[in-house]
């Protein structure tokens, strides 16, 4: 609830509707959700540049940096966390308004705060997208070197090592990122928005 009482919400004289006629396709959110590791920005990407060659309006809200400028009052305890998440549900929602997709890579480790962006949208407009990966390989991986400074107690609370991820129940897309490739998984997210007539 807004803390300010003296607002008004003020109607857009160019509606959702007329914004995905002007670009000709849908507009969703493309919620990539996984561990550290896992490939979410990587395949986010990829898909976001497979919507540029076929002429679909996107962008990629990335975690690292929206904590750069957006969040980075924010730190990594579980409120953090959650209004990390909150306020990236509500920059989706405006570029969804805007008739563009978009494509948001956050761990956002929780289920609850997961639904909460779920909820901010119209039916069909949350595509929740779980970039599913094993631990060990994500360690492996490793590429910024936050599982070893976890094991090590220099990071606390990380996702998945002092931190829960609480897997997705019923997401709309799983891509095992261990098993295929960022094509192939790419490939998947396509066909699936293909079926779905999105684009």
């Amino acid at each position: 609830m807004s803390k300010n009482t003296n607002v008004t919400w003020h109607e857009s004289s160019l509606t959702k509707e007329l914004r995905r006629k002007q670009n000709g396709h849908e507009s969703t959110v493309l919620w990539f959700t996984g561990l550290s590791g896992s490939g979410k920005s990587t395949i986010a990407n990829a898909v976001a540049k497979e919507l540029y060659n076929r002429n679909i309006r996107s962008y990629v809200l990335d975690g690292d940096n929206i904590r750069h400028g957006l969040n980075k009052d924010l730190g990594f305890s579980e409120e953090d966390r959650t209004e990390n998440i909150r306020r990236i549900g509500e920059v989706s929602k405006l570029f969804v308004d805007s008739g563009q997709f978009v494509l948001t890579a956050f761990i956002s480790p929780f289920r609850a705060d997961r639904k909460i962006v779920r909820d901010l949208l119209a039916e069909g407009e949350f595509i929740e997208v779980y970039i599913k990966c094993p631990i060990e390989e994500c360690e492996v991986r490793d590429p910024k070197g936050l599982y070893d400074k976890a094991r090590k107690g220099i990071i606390k609370d990380f996702t998945g090592i002092d931190s829960p991820y609480e897997e997705p129940e019923q997401p709309e897309i799983i891509l095992e990122s261990n098993r295929y490739s960022v094509e192939e998984c790419v490939e998947q997210v396509i066909s699936f928005l293909t079926a779905k007539r999105a684009i």
